[in-house]
């Protein structure tokens, strides 16, 4: 269960691919204009779809429900403000510790077409609560929640925190028809490829391995005068080979994380561009510290690291190398936690004083992500310099992380590959999920544990909603001390390249919601 898959096989060799007769080719004439209903066409790198249900949520269907479903309010980090979506307006009590939701009127839900209310809020939230599942976590600070009339819906909470941002995090905040749902089959018929949101658009048709299409919904509350695309199609192309095919054909309108080899092959094409973009994501090796005890080992394995290689080399300038486990850009980030450079010199003294001989380790990544094998294979060779065996493992992100999950903590692995992007965009989606002390292990893959760590984060979380800068302060010590007890290598912030059709207009990337295109927005010129 990871929403943080969605980044597959990003980089091959443009020598593969031009020998394979798909370089990029610049078409003389464009393509046809459309004639009838306008259809959108989004190509993504791997599976669209994981959790159909909108409350347990958590992976590549971002890119989709953001338009079947909406939230009560959409976060815009450039600007950090809020936008009303199902809720018009809404205030906090001064200690933040109660929340008014205004809602709109007239919004109406797919299938039923029952107009929503406040009831529809409250159960769509104790639903995603009492399922636990996805993001569900984002909840936690609710004690009860209450509707006062059909348009105003009231939280109270067991400790201050930002509901602003939870209610319009990427994850587990979807507004949905429960009564409607649940009559259907609830789960089940979610799966089955089903919907019952406020969005813009309904599913039409989907099967298992096949496209996913969307068509507008009539009864959305904009309308539909004015430019917008009647039709959606996501399409699944795992090949990157395949994926340039499909670009050159002028069959996409967006395509998700192109190999960064092949985008110089677009900076001059009559019809296409490349969009770049600051993202919230970053990619990380976390140390699996029940095995591998001694700090100075994890900071001899995180000194011989190949820092610039990994930036330059295999991500090839667009991802800039991580400071602290918080991405640059985002509120919480930690500017004045150190970044590591490679050290061999100083890795060896440091398993020398450690005492640690022919240390063997496992090193798991994504089968499907080119960029992390390239780098794992990069580790291998400096690890060699430092004594270090290292044996790489690619798999499936489902294999990987039953294998970070085994029953059996010998069977685990010893370093973890793998990419964090917010569900709430707040420092504590990191902090929290990754690395908080676990019973039942999540996504706290490197099994950290430290009372001290959990101490603040647990404060900074209380704080974040009526003192950001105090909780910023409180990430920041947290962040530091994850630094000193060498228990995860953060490798690089990610920069988001697209290669889209210029006569797709409107288009604007909001890092708060990574990989999604907000389709009632855009138009084909």
């Amino acid at each position: 269960m990871n929403h943080r898959s969605i980044m597959a096989a990003v980089l091959l060799p443009l020598s593969l691919l031009l020998a394979a007769g798909c370089a990029p080719k610049s078409s003389s004439t464009p393509p046809p204009a459309q004639s009838g209903p306008q259809v959108g066409v989004y190509v993504n790198s791997s599976d669209v779809v994981i959790f159909w249900d909108p409350s347990d949520s958590f992976s590549n269907e971002i890119i989709a429900m953001h338009n079947l479903y909406e939230t009560l309010l959409r976060y815009n980090p450039a600007t950090d403000k809020f936008e009303p979506i199902l809720a018009e307006s809404y205030a906090h009590s001064t200690d933040a510790k109660t929340w008014t939701f205004t809602l709109r009127k007239g919004v109406k839900f797919h299938g039923s077409n029952k107009e929503m209310t406040a009831e529809d809020v409250k159960k769509s939230i104790e639903r995603t609560m009492t399922r636990g599942k996805g993001a569900a976590f984002i909840w936690d600070a609710v004690d009860k929640i209450e509707v006062k009339d059909p348009t105003t819906v009231v939280f109270h909470l067991k400790y201050a925190a930002p509901l602003d941002l939870i209610a319009a995090s990427s994850y587990g905040a979807f507004v949905y028809d429960v009564d409607y749902a649940e009559s259907k089959g609830g789960e089940t018929w979610f799966g089955q490829g089903n919907d019952a949101g406020t969005g813009p658009y309904t599913v039409e048709s989907w099967k298992k391995g096949e496209d996913l299409v969307l068509n507008k919904f009539d009864g959305y509350r904009k309308g539909w005068a004015g430019k917008h695309f009647d039709k959606v199609v996501f399409k699944a192309v795992t090949e990157p080979a395949t994926r340039q095919q499909v670009v050159n054909a002028g069959e996409a309108d967006f395509v998700n994380m192109m190999p960064y080899d092949m985008l110089k092959g677009y900076e001059n094409q009559p019809e296409l561009a490349v969009r770049n973009a600051k993202s919230f994501e970053n990619l990380f090796a976390l140390i699996n510290t029940k095995k591998i005890t001694n700090p100075k080992v994890r900071e001899a394995l995180a000194l011989a690291f190949p820092y610039d290689a990994a930036v330059n080399s295999v991500a090839q300038g667009y991802a800039t190398q991580s400071r602290g486990i918080v991405p640059d850009g985002m509120w919480g980030h930690a500017a004045s936690v150190p970044q590591r450079k490679t050290d061999t010199a100083r890795a060896i003294a440091l398993m020398a004083e450690a005492g640690a001989k022919d240390l063997k380790v496992t090193i798991t990544y994504s089968s499907g992500d080119d960029a992390q094998r390239q780098i794992v294979e990069l580790w291998v060779a400096e690890l060699k310099k430092i004594g270090v065996t290292a044996e790489p493992k690619g798999m499936t992100w489902e294999a990987q992380l039953d294998l970070g999950k085994a029953k059996d903590p010998g069977q685990r692995q010893d370093i973890f590959l793998m990419y964090w992007w917010p569900d709430v965009t707040t420092p504590h989606s990191w902090h929290q999920s990754m690395f908080h002390s676990e019973k039942d292990v999540s996504f706290n893959l490197g099994y950290y544990s430290n009372p001290a760590y959990d101490a603040i984060i647990d404060d900074a979380v209380k704080l974040a909603g009526t003192d950001r800068a105090k909780a910023a302060a409180r990430y920041a010590e947290a962040d530091q001390l994850l630094y000193n007890d060498a228990v995860a290598i953060p490798i690089y912030d990610i920069q988001y390249a697209r290669v889209v059709k210029k006569s797709l207009k409107g288009y604007v990337d909001n890092p708060s919601y990574p990989h999604v295109v907000f389709w009632y927005d855009v138009y084909r010129e």
